[in-house]
């Protein structure tokens, strides 16, 4: 049974110069009901092109008289609509990683697996037929186009006034330089296949980018699956990751989807990627390069479609060379770059992303929205905000619930009431020797420090504090409970990340 849909006017160029190769790749799609050419050399390609369109374009990288690389710069430099699959050698995670970024649409790995091989060229065939006009009845997709230029006349399917792509970048409040650049390069990016990177302090909105990536890419259709992968105990991340069979482990009492199979045909969102421990990154880079996994308990594979996004507050550059992040997992994974810009760095956007925080804040409470002075602007815009968004949100949580007459005032936090921060932590008393005067005391101390900063640098969520940290939730409660740390108002009270 066909694994394609059954698009009647779908061309494809085929370019390898291995003639047996080249004839099973034909074979298997013209089984499927495309309509099939091929070349065995970049100069035929290029001939190819220039006589007419095509849909998906399938290129070895190394070819007779040049790379497979030269025939994606020319389809991108003259702004052509053709999908590239590149076949490139097992293990060439560079090349790879570069034709990712020089817009192929994705990427296969020699011994080619045909069953995979369909299922890519299925999501190539499926990417162009969305981005093309409407079907006519007979069912064939019409594809207008202009002769001797590549362009459909088509073009990119626009999002209507009100979709869910309007609404998804709509929830990224803020229209300063650095805003608008972040909204820019989502929109450019998100119709790739190609694995994004998300970089930014805690509380800057890395899901929301996550959430606005999918939605305007051709999977909204499809599922979008977050996960926390500090929040996952390690001893369950395979299945939690992969699924399970029943019977697999004490407590499987029927088989079970992972991640990846939950996500099939849209997109997986891996937050905090910098905190999975390196035996399970190693099992998610051969997820990620076969694009299949293998369930817990079972003996064979399954293959999986889905485009990865990840996020951390790290730096895996600085993780790889401390060697606790794999190099060839971080080369996947940062083909394009997504950095989100901290609250400091954006203060003309406090105004707009207060209103719309009120407005949330006072629909959850059941109250009018509350008015903001200009003096609790102003402080607001004077405070460090080390949580960013997620840290103003709790300061505004807080200053609604001791407001009166729903207008919010200037709320200076002190010791007693507000979250605790390093500068105003009281110095432990000490000796002239420099020994303490009390041990517990100076522990105490030192650890009500290092809690408050793990705190602070998550917004407050102790989930992914104790995560940080290596401790339990249990553990991170209590020592907040002893040692009398103060966690504002607003924070979710299951702990998890907003």
């Amino acid at each position: 049974m066909s694994t394609i849909p059954a698009l009647n006017n779908t061309q494809i160029l085929v370019v390898d110069d291995e003639p047996d190769l080249r004839t099973l790749y034909e074979l298997t799609l013209l089984r499927e009901g495309f309509r099939v050419e091929a070349a065995g050399t970049v100069k035929d390609a290029f001939q190819l092109l220039s006589e007419r369109q095509f849909d998906v374009v399938i290129t070895d990288m190394r070819l007779p008289d040049g790379m497979g690389l030269e025939l994606i710069q020319r389809i991108k430099s003259e702004q052509r609509s053709e999908r590239c699959v590149v076949i490139t050698a097992y293990g060439s995670a560079e090349n790879a990683v570069e034709c990712l970024k020089a817009g192929a649409f994705d990427y296969l790995t020699k011994p080619v697996d045909l069953k995979q091989f369909r299922t890519v060229i299925a999501s190539a065939a499926l990417d162009v037929s969305q981005t093309t006009n409407a079907v006519p009845k007979n069912g064939a997709q019409h594809m207008a186009t202009e002769r001797g230029t590549g362009r459909r006349t088509g073009g990119a399917r626009e999002s209507p006034p009100g979709s869910v792509a309007d609404a998804s970048l709509a929830r990224m409040v803020g229209e300063s330089p650095p805003m608008k650049s972040v909204k820019d390069r989502i929109a450019k990016v998100a119709r790739s296949m190609a694995p994004v990177l998300v970089r930014g302090e805690s509380g800057t909105g890395k899901e929301l980018a996550a959430c606005a990536l999918h939605a305007n890419s051709h999977r909204a259709s499809g599922p979008l699956i977050a996960v926390n992968c500090s929040a996952i105990p390690e001893t369950l991340l395979e299945a939690e990751f992969f699924g399970s069979k029943k019977g697999s482990y004490t407590g499987a009492a029927q088989d079970r989807d992972g991640f990846f199979q939950a996500a099939r045909g849209g997109t997986l969102f891996l937050d905090e990627i910098g905190d999975l421990p390196l035996a399970m990154q190693s099992k998610l880079l051969r997820a990620i390069q076969e694009r299949s996994v293998r369930s817990v308990g079972s003996t064979h594979e399954e293959p999986v479609d889905v485009r990865i996004v990840s996020a951390t507050h790290k730096d895996l550059a600085v993780e790889v060379q401390a060697g606790r992040f794999r190099q060839d997992l971080y080369y996947r994974l940062n083909v394009i770059e997504l950095v989100m810009p901290p609250l400091r760095e954006r203060l003309g956007d406090l105004p707009a992303l207060c209103e719309a925080l009120l407005v949330r804040i006072a629909a959850e409470s059941g109250i009018a929205v509350p008015e903001m002075s200009a003096a609790m602007l102003e402080q607001l815009s004077q405070e460090p905000l080390r949580g960013n968004v997620r840290e103003l949100e709790n300061l505004l949580h807080r200053a609604v619930a001791l407001s009166e007459d729903n207008v919010l005032e200037v709320d200076v936090p002190n010791e007693q009431t507000g979250p605790m921060h390093l500068e105003d932590a009281p110095p432990s008393p000490t000796l002239p020797d420099g020994l303490p005067t009390d041990l517990q005391e100076h522990l105490d101390h030192q650890e009500r420090v290092i809690l408050v900063r793990a705190l602070q640098e998550t917004g407050f969520n102790r989930t992914a504090a104790a995560g940080r940290l290596g401790m339990s939730l249990r553990q991170i409660r209590y020592r907040i409970a002893r040692l009398n740390i103060d966690v504002p108002q607003g924070v979710d009270a299951n702990d998890e990340p907003a």
